[in-house]
């Protein structure tokens, strides 16, 4: 397909995971594709630039530097991020600062620099990556699930507020997917092999979401084809979110 034919694109946290799976993907769509990470290496024919979401003038530069080699922006995927473990106790005030700073305020920096090449797009589409832990109540995700929640909050307002600009703002509320940062959660595991396991029991389809599943979704919201899909949030969770099935026997 080349839906994304003349079109330019920001990806966030792009240089591995989902984030890099949706850059490839647009790429391939025949976008023009920039990602932003603090490690930007990238294979062609993406291109990287140094950014970090927790330093506004950070952002500021390197979406300036986007905006100037795409000659324009019309394509935001907000999906730098981090986890986090533990239950409401186990963190102390900086770990919630450092994860809600990334997560929520981070794609307020973005996108706030982003905007004015929004505005004069004809086909501007911001989509955000959130969480089922944004709508499901998961054990000992309590600082990554209020982050998430605040994703999910915060995507429905820019909806409502860009959407007489003609800008359309949606989220993904992926499941648990096979990403680097899950994988090396179950490194450090005491039992890989048992964690992986449970964590694939908990998704109804009885497998971990993949990098690439969420990225269609991403590009999906993104496309002009989805053109009167706005303030909505598309789960890509393996059934988990509202699928109860009876225990395997």
């Amino acid at each position: 397909m080349t839906d994304f034919a003349g079109l330019r694109a920001v990806v966030t946290g792009g240089a591995s995971g989902i984030g890099l799976a949706a850059a490839t993907q647009l790429a391939a769509r025949g976008a023009q594709v920039v990602v932003f990470d603090l490690k930007p290496d990238v294979p062609e024919p993406l291109t990287g630039i140094a950014a970090d979401v927790t330093d506004d003038a950070s952002v500021r530069a390197a979406v300036a530097a986007a905006a100037l080699q795409l000659g324009g922006i019309d394509i935001l995927v907000n999906n730098a991020g981090i986890g986090a473990q533990g239950n409401v106790a186990a963190n102390a005030d900086e770990e919630w600062h450092r994860v809600l700073d990334v997560n929520v305020v981070g794609i307020a920096r973005v996108t706030r620099a982003v905007l004015p090449s929004l505005r004069k797009s004809e086909s501007a589409a911001i989509v955000n990556t959130c969480s089922i832990a944004a709508t499901a109540g998961l054990p000992n995700r309590a600082v990554y699930s209020a982050s998430k929640g605040a994703v999910l909050a915060l995507t429905m307002a820019m909806a409502a507020d860009h959407v007489r600009e003609g800008i359309r703002v949606n989220c993904v509320n992926p499941g648990t997917a096979d990403t680097p940062w899950v994988g090396r959660l179950l490194d450090a595991a005491t039992d890989p092999v048992a964690e992986r396991g449970a964590l694939e029991a908990r998704q109804p389809m009885g497998r971990l979401v993949s990098a690439d599943e969420v990225a269609n979704a991403i590009v999906y919201l993104a496309s002009p084809l989805s053109g009167s899909t706005t303030g909505t949030a598309l789960a890509v969770d393996g059934g988990m979110q509202n699928l109860r099935l009876p225990a395997a026997r």
